[in-house]
C-alpha cells in the first residue's frame, strides 16, 4: 500500500503513472503503454524525464516482442521451400504479426508527432522523442525493405538526421542520449540501407570523442554512457569483421 501511495503523492498523474509503474513490476507492459498514453494525453504532452523513459520502456518492449517473432518467422519462412504446405501459414501468421507491428508503431509515431515533440521543453527532450520517433520508422521499414513501399526507410533517414544534427550541436559527446542517438542511427546505416562504411564511421566518430571526453563524463551517467560506448565498440568490432570476411570472398 506504501508504495501505490507514495507513487499517488510524487506523481503529477497519479493514477496513470503508478499503474504504469505497477504493469511493469508485473511485466505487463501492453499496461504500462496504455497507461503512459492517457498520462501523456492528460499532460498534454509535457511530462517529466522519468515518464519520457516509462513511455519508452513500455512500447520498446510491447513492440519488442513482436519484431522478435516476424524476424522468426521470416527465419521459417527462409528455410521452407516455395511449394512446402506449410509456407502458406508461416505467410499469413507473418501477416498478422505484421499488421500488429504497424499498429503499434503507428501509435507510437502519433504520440510522438502530436504531443511530445511539439512540446519538448529542452533540447535533451527533443532529441530524445527525435530519436525514439526514428526508431519506430526503423521498424516499420524493417518490414518495408523488400516491399515497393519505401517511405518509413526515407522518413527514418530524415529524423535521425535531424535528431543528430540537433545532438551534435547541443549535446556533450559522452551524453547518455547522444550516445544511444549514434548507436540506432548507425544500425539504422547497417541494417537498413546496407550501408556498412557509414554505419562504421558514425559509430566509430561518436567512440573516439566519446573517450576523447571521458574524463569530463558525469558521474550520474557514467554508468549508461559506458554501457553504450561498450556497444557502439561491438558492433563495430562486428561490422568490421563481416567486411574482412567480405573482402577475403572477394579476393578469392
Amino acid at each position: 500500500h506504501y508504495f501505490i501511495q507514495s507513487n499517488l503523492r510524487m506523481t503529477p498523474n497519479p493514477d496513470h503513472v503508478a499503474m504504469a509503474r505497477l504493469a511493469e513490476q508485473a511485466e505487463r507492459y501492453k499496461d504500462m503503454s496504455d497507461e503512459m498514453k492517457k498520462a501523456i494525453e492528460n499532460r498534454n504532452g509535457v511530462i517529466s524525464e522519468d515518464e519520457r523513459n516509462l513511455f519508452s520502456v513500455a512500447y520498446k518492449n510491447v513492440v519488442g516482442q513482436r519484431r522478435s517473432s516476424w524476424r522468426a518467422m521470416c527465419g521459417i519462412e527462409r528455410k521452407l521451400s516455395p511449394d512446402d504446405p506449410k509456407i502458406r501459414h508461416v505467410k499469413a501468421y507473418k501477416e498478422k504479426i505484421e499488421n500488429e507491428l504497424n499498429d503499434l508503431c503507428k501509435e507510437v509515431l502519433c504520440i510522438l508527432e502530436d504531443q511530445l515533440i511539439k512540446n519538448a521543453q529542452d533540447c535533451c527532450s527533443r532529441v530524445f522523442y527525435l530519436k525514439m520517433k526514428g526508431d519506430y520508422l526503423r521498424y516499420l521499414a524493417e518490414i518495408q525493405k523488400d516491399c515497393d513501399d519505401k517511405d518509413s526507410i526515407e522518413s527514418a533517414e530524415k529524423v535521425y538526421k535531424e535528431a543528430w544534427k540537433t545532438s551534435s550541436e547541443e549535446l556533450e559527446p559522452t551524453h547518455p542520449i547522444h550516445l544511444g542517438l549514434a548507436l540506432n542511427y548507425s544500425v539504422y546505416f547497417f541494417e537498413i540501407l546496407d550501408d556498412k562504411a557509414q554505419a562504421c564511421s558514425l559509430a566509430k566518430d561518436a567512440f573516439n570523442k566519446a573517450i576523447s571526453q571521458l574524463d569530463h563524463l558525469k558521474e550520474d551517467s557514467y554508468k549508461d554512457s559506458t554501457l553504450i560506448m561498450q556497444l557502439l565498440r561491438d558492433n563495430l568490432t562486428l561490422w568490421s569483421a563481416d567486411n574482412e570476411e567480405e573482402d577475403e570472398e572477394g579476393e578469392k
